[in-house]
């Protein structure tokens, strides 16, 4: 692993973490809707860990940095495979008193930085958070794609416009939630055993984390507008 010094000052309130693996051009498009947050650019940083790609995504990462000078967008190589390598790579570079994770193949709304820096300052007691999870359809959505055939392919999300409690049973999906840096400190960070690896696609990371969270009583929140 290898950390990037920032040249912003330490005034960070929310990490970003972009974990990214060979999918460069798609990787602009997420990067597009983070430089395009309403968030004071002073109190977020975005890092995006390069998880040992051999496509052009380091180029990408660097061009795009270079012409959005004026955010905190920081590059991570983490050279072992796999997706809890390359988060928790994410977490120990990160400045910031929250920790939120997108995946590169998404794009964030305006107020999602500041929908979960609201959410954990009005609520003292919430450790993690999971918001809205939309699909997108870039060529249309497929006839034979049924709400039952989304769910497991697409694991969209939509509790409701208010913040309250994450339902019971349910927990955040990865491309979309955030703890305080305290929870990595108390229990540990992902677990490298699980999540995928380059083109396997295992998961159970993120479930094995909230199972953690939950066995010492933190609290999660769901956070309707970061979507």
């Amino acid at each position: 692993m290898i950390k990037i010094k920032s040249n912003f000052a330490d005034m960070i309130k929310l990490s970003l973490v972009i974990a990214t693996y060979n999918r460069a051009d798609q990787l602009m498009i997420t990067l597009r809707s983070v430089a395009a947050q309403k968030a004071d650019k002073a109190i977020w940083e975005c890092i995006v860990v390069d998880n040992n790609s051999t496509d052009h995504t380091r180029s990408n990462i660097d061009n795009f940095a270079n012409a959005n000078s004026h955010l905190n967008i920081r590059y991570c190589l983490e050279v072992n495979q796999g997706l809890s390598h390359a988060r928790n790579a994410g977490i120990a570079n990160a400045k910031g008193e929250i920790i939120a994770f997108i995946d590169d193949d998404e794009h964030i709304v305006p107020d999602f930085i500041d929908a979960y820096i609201e959410l954990f300052d009005k609520y003292p007691t919430a450790m993690s958070a999971g918001g809205k999870i939309i699909a997108e359809y870039p060529s249309g959505r497929p006839e034979w794609m049924s709400k039952y055939a989304e769910e497991p392919i697409a694991n969209p999300m939509d509790f409701g416009e208010e913040i309250k409690p994450f339902p019971k049973g349910r927990i955040p999906g990865g491309g979309n939630m955030a703890m305080r840096k305290e929870v990595f400190e108390t229990i540990g960070n992902f677990d490298i055993t699980l999540g995928r690896t380059g083109k396997k696609l295992s998961g159970g990371e993120e479930s094995d984390l909230f199972e953690r969270m939950n066995a010492k009583g933190m609290k999660c929140y769901y956070v309707p507008k970061a979507v």
